[in-house]
């Protein structure tokens, strides 16, 4: 099996590209938000790859961090989600967003993604709700080599923490303070609203401050 590509952009195209690797090009699909920020044609670069071996294909299709190919995987354990929806949803939503679209059960953010209908948004929020947790932390965009995809071409193309889109400081105080709580035994959409409300409320939000609120508020069963 494949795990690891480095070598030269060889090609790059809407929806896969090719890595040359000591004169071998390898073929990999990859998401939108992936493709974008790979680079340029004859940077060097470097992905995590997953290979799928069928009787008549075998299909690479290549990540930025582990993150992402975590949460491609996951999506994949939803019935209706092959390969490509998995890949298409990756294209319209962080890592980061997916988990927060589940915890808030919002259809709407997941539909963003092409071909992902209302029906199999709230299958991926049903069927997920309590996996997601399975996820690792975000990396924050640093790759393999901590500069992102590649080497130090990379770096200057846009593949740092800030650039990948990731949620903002409440938000990742949102993720860890209903991470927490989910642990602690309260539901994940119980934890998210009573979470979000505290932090609408709040100039600087840290999980020192939400997270105790947060369990005083579910202890009294007040969500205002």
């Amino acid at each position: 099996m494949i795990a690891i590509l480095r070598g030269r952009l060889f090609a790059l195209g809407n929806t896969d590209c090719v890595i040359d690797v000591n004169g071998v090009g390898y073929q990999c699909q990859m998401t939108r938000r992936c493709l974008e920020r790979i680079g340029q044609i004859g940077d060097e670069v470097t992905v995590y790859v997953d290979t799928s071996i069928k009787d008549d294909s075998i299909t690479l299709t290549g990540f930025s961090d582990l993150d992402v190919k975590a949460a491609w995987k996951l999506l994949q354990t939803v019935q209706g989600v092959g390969m490509k929806a998995a890949l298409s949803i990756l294209s319209a939503l962080s890592p980061d967003d997916v988990i927060l679209a589940i915890a808030a059960s919002d259809k709407a953010m997941i539909c963003r993604a092409d071909g992902v209908g209302p029906k199999l948004a709230q299958r991926i929020i049903n069927e997920l709700a309590e996996k997601v947790s399975e996820l690792p932390p975000s990396s924050g965009g640093a790759g393999l080599d901590g500069s992102g995809l590649g080497g130090a071409g990379l770096a200057g193309a846009g593949f740092g923490g800030a650039a990948r889109g990731s949620p903002n400081a409440g938000d990742h105080v949102l993720l860890d303070a209903v991470s927490a709580l989910v642990n602690l035994g309260y539901g994940r959409a119980e934890a998210h609203q009573v979470t979000a409300i505290i932090i609408s409320s709040l100039d600087d939000p840290s999980l020192e401050v939400v997270l105790p609120e947060a369990l005083k508020r579910l202890a009294e069963g007040v969500r205002r």
